[in-house]
């Protein structure tokens, strides 16, 4: 068995096998259970093992970023509690309420600014905006990885501040479950409970490039009434904040002009209305004080400090 550097403590313990192994199977089997095979749930799994394997950077970095990977696997398992189950969809209402508040008269009637710009959608914008859109992931994600090696602190921090907003999120989306535009669009204020994600006016990235990209990706998608907040809004606001926090200067510019582009594309491609943009925004807000104000105020420092010293 290989060692730990400058520790007798065994890199392959039994035990530690012994555990992973369990988990891998029983993740595999209650997800089987729960919603499904899913051949992403066999590569999680290939990924965790390989890097808790690897070596002794790639296991603590793998057990750093299983803050990311218990958000990934509740917001898969959303498939199996719908929100329209447990709250009324709201349709008609918060399509109306956008047009009073942020209509655009045009062509003789008010538009919202979806309506709008799906009417005035230009090839350039299309394929700027797809760009943006496919970066809501893969941005906090980079970043996450940058403060890993260069301060774990607030790598922690920035992590338990990601998940603790997606948590406020679901909540939101069990309370108050509310359906895209793009859904108005293609099937008016009658409520369909089965109704299949859609990748709306992102369709238009994937005509331009001859590519399947969001077709692929919204296939998957978790729950179509699921619309407010928006956290794809959520998340560069989190990045950008952590950015400033980390006095990371130019690099802050790159991080505020794609926050502004995935707000103006989750419009612009009819997947959120302004008023879940402006909810994902709060909820941001929200999120990152209230967190703060836990961390000063309760022992959730301490929490901190010790998953540091797992990772360090």
């Amino acid at each position: 068995m290989s060692e730990y550097p400058g520790s007798n403590k065994p890199f392959y313990a039994l035990k530690d096998i012994i555990l992973i192994s369990l988990l891998s199977v029983f993740y595999l089997c209650f997800s089987w259970f729960l919603i499904g095979f899913n051949s992403n749930q066999v590569v999680l799994v290939l990924l965790f093992n390989g890097l808790y394997y690897a070596s002794v950077v790639t296991r603590k970095f793998i057990l750093g970023f299983s803050i990311f990977i218990i958000y990934w696997i509740l917001f898969d398992y959303m498939k199996a509690f719908p929100n329209y189950a447990v709250s009324s969809v709201h349709i008609a209402d918060l399509y109306h309420m956008e047009k009073h508040i942020f209509g655009i008269f045009a062509h003789g009637r008010v538009l919202t600014p979806n309506e709008f710009l799906r009417m005035h959608h230009a090839p350039v914008l299309d394929f700027i905006g797809g760009i943006f859109y496919l970066m809501w992931i893969p941005v906090p994600l980079a970043f996450a990885a940058y403060l890993f090696f260069a301060k774990k602190e607030l790598f922690i921090r920035f992590s338990l501040t990601f998940v603790f907003v997606n948590m406020i999120g679901f909540v939101i989306y069990y309370m108050y479950p509310a359906a895209p535009p793009w859904y108005v669009q293609y099937h008016g204020f009658v409520f369909l409970a089965h109704t299949h994600s859609n990748p709306a006016g992102l369709i238009r990235f994937d005509h331009l490039l001859n590519t399947t990209i969001f077709e692929s990706i919204y296939r998957q998608g978790s729950n179509v009434f699921a619309a407010m907040p928006s956290l794809h809004s959520s998340y560069p606001v989190i990045v950008v904040y952590y950015g400033i926090k980390n006095r990371m200067g130019a690099m802050n510019l790159v991080f505020g002009t794609v926050m502004i582009g995935i707000w103006f594309t989750a419009v612009y491609a009819s997947h959120h209305y302004v008023l879940d943009v402006l909810a994902g925004i709060t909820c941001a807000i929200i999120g990152i004080s209230v967190f703060n104000l836990l961390l000063k105020h309760t022992t959730l420092g301490a929490f901190v400090e010790k998953m540091r010293s797992v990772i360090a």
